[in-house]
């Protein structure tokens, strides 16, 4: 059985769980492409009432909850903490980058499904990670690259998490996704095409191999490697005769 199947397999029985035995039950974050799986059987496993949840508005990483508070007749959280990590020194501390956090979280034996988002933001770190482990990690990460970090949990979520977005006007053919992609992340067409051959491009969390979709308005399309983006639709047409496209970028 390839991951894939794995993935699926456990989505499904933790779906079953929750509907006979009349509880919530919780999936690890899962990926972008773990998503993507996901959403490809979401009317299956509807019978469940499953949830995408990852901390915040459009993370890449997310739980999903099956439980239906109505039948149940109580509610209950996701099991996410947000972890503000900070230089003791900021005036001598390094430039960080996700990669550095996610190192150095990782050097403590935290398995990745237990992570969800970092953001870093003014040279500190946040992490949405299960409420499990946040009180190990708290205790336990005292250093990113060379600089001594200290760890607490923070409620800043909402506020760290809002997204800074970028307005951008593109001209294109058309509403297809590959012409977005390549107009906004300045590619050729074909490594435009590349990439949703590869399975780096997501449109709402589904994966999206088909390079001629049409984006449609408030489409949020993501390109791993690259960034994200709203679709805004089409704002007129140019005096070349070509579609005048609205898109906000996420920074």
């Amino acid at each position: 059985m390839d991951e894939k199947e794995l993935t699926l397999e456990r989505l499904r029985d933790l779906a079953n769980q929750s509907f006979n035995n009349n509880k919530f039950t919780f999936s690890t974050f899962l990926s972008a492409g773990e998503l993507s799986d996901f959403y490809s059987m979401e009317k299956e496993l509807k019978f469940a009432n499953p949830l995408v949840w990852g901390g915040a508005e459009n993370t890449e990483r997310a739980m999903v909850r099956f439980g239906n508070p109505e039948v149940l007749g109580y509610t209950e959280d996701f099991p996410i903490a947000m972890l503000e990590v900070s230089p003791l020194s900021m005036k001598f501390s390094e430039d960080f980058s996700h990669r550095d956090f996610l190192g150095s979280l990782m050097n403590l034996g935290i398995e990745r499904n237990t992570l969800g988002d970092i953001l870093i933001k003014d040279n500190r770190g946040y992490v949405f990670c299960r409420d499990s482990v946040s009180e190990y990690i708290c205790e336990n990460l005292t250093r990113v690259k060379h600089t001594t970090v200290s760890v607490s949990v923070s409620d800043k979520a909402l506020e760290v998490f809002k997204p800074v977005l970028e307005e951008r006007i593109i001209q294109a053919a058309s509403e297809r996704a590959d012409s977005v992609v390549s107009k906004v992340y300045n590619l050729s067409r074909n490594t435009s095409n590349e990439l949703f051959r590869a399975g780096k491009v997501f449109v709402n969390n589904r994966e999206c191999t088909e390079n001629a979709s049409l984006l449609k308005e408030n489409d949020i399309l993501s390109v791993r490697g690259f960034g994200k983006l709203i679709f805004r639709g089409v704002a007129g047409m140019s005096k070349k005769g070509k579609l005048n496209l609205k898109v906000e970028i996420y920074r």
